[in-house]
């Protein structure tokens, strides 16, 4: 699956100088609506969030930056952590001249968006946290690591090849540290205090979330601003392995539609809106 952007196509690639490092961006071309800026997760690039970001075009202009440190741009001299990416995400915004988007993040990078509407709510327009990880859930360390072992088996076979030249390129110890980092992220308190409207996309068969049934106790304690979703057979990387589905759902609660179930795509379920 392509990812590099290319001539009309409706994507540019981009280098931006953020706090003295080069990072790679790639935007689609689309000027209308709210900014949708995908977040990727730890240890790999914005690669494949491509897939959903690329549907959601349609809606307007969309960001997929490659974090400091990670994918295409360049390295810093040690890995930035949570807060430390959350505040180079703000400054991308502030390069690319975007006020206010919603974010759209995947594992991290719902650390990272939550970080960032905790700091700075006035930059954030929606919220949407996909497979946000982070937690007792995911401890202690060792838990999560099987946790992660077992998420590799029930990933789509496309997404390695897309992931592993990132992996290998981040590191092993690097990778660990900032897993490390995530686990003990407080991901469900800062859920459910989030101060803009917020989606949660959760996959079934997800081992670093917990179980459907807890969700749903969870969701019941949700504030009236957060919607909770379920995707069938999706595991922990959604943005990639089902793109139609989530972009789908996207858009229906952007729309503030996701109440009428039948605009909502195949296979995805809402345990909570209010």
């Amino acid at each position: 699956m392509r990812d590099h952007p290319g001539p009309g196509d409706g994507w540019v690639d981009e280098r931006l100088q953020v706090g003295g490092t080069s990072v790679y961006c790639r935007r689609s071309t689309a000027e209308d609506g709210v900014p949708l800026v995908h977040l990727h997760g730890f240890a790999i690039s914005g690669s494949y969030l491509m897939p959903t970001a690329r549907i959601l075009t349609a809606r307007g202009v969309n960001v997929v930056p490659d974090l400091p440190g990670y994918g295409r741009s360049e390295r810093r001299d040690r890995v930035l952590d949570i807060p430390e990416l959350a505040e180079a995400t703000i400054a991308i915004l502030d390069r690319l001249e975007i006020d206010k988007a919603v974010l759209v993040g995947n594992s991290m990078g719902c650390a990272i968006s939550l970080e960032i509407v905790h700091e700075a709510p006035e930059r954030v327009h929606r919220l949407v946290l996909v497979s946000p990880a982070g937690g007792v859930h995911n401890q202690p360390l060792g838990r999560a690591l099987g946790q992660l072992a077992r998420d590799g088996f029930r990933e789509s076979m496309r997404m390695f090849p897309v992931a592993l030249p990132d992996y290998v390129k981040f590191g092993p110890l690097n990778g660990l540290r900032l897993f490390h980092e995530l686990t003990r992220f407080p991901s469900l308190e800062r859920l459910l205090h989030t101060p803009v409207p917020t989606l949660a996309v959760l996959g079934v068969r997800d081992p670093l979330l917990p179980p459907p049934d807890r969700i749903r106790e969870v969701a019941r304690l949700a504030p009236e601003h957060l919607t909770v979703a379920l995707i069938d057979h999706a595991a922990h990387a959604v943005n990639f392995s089902h793109p139609v589905e989530l972009a789908g759902l996207i858009g229906v609660w952007l729309d503030d539609a996701v109440d009428d179930s039948s605009l909502l795509p195949d296979g995805v379920r809402v345990v909570s809106a209010r």
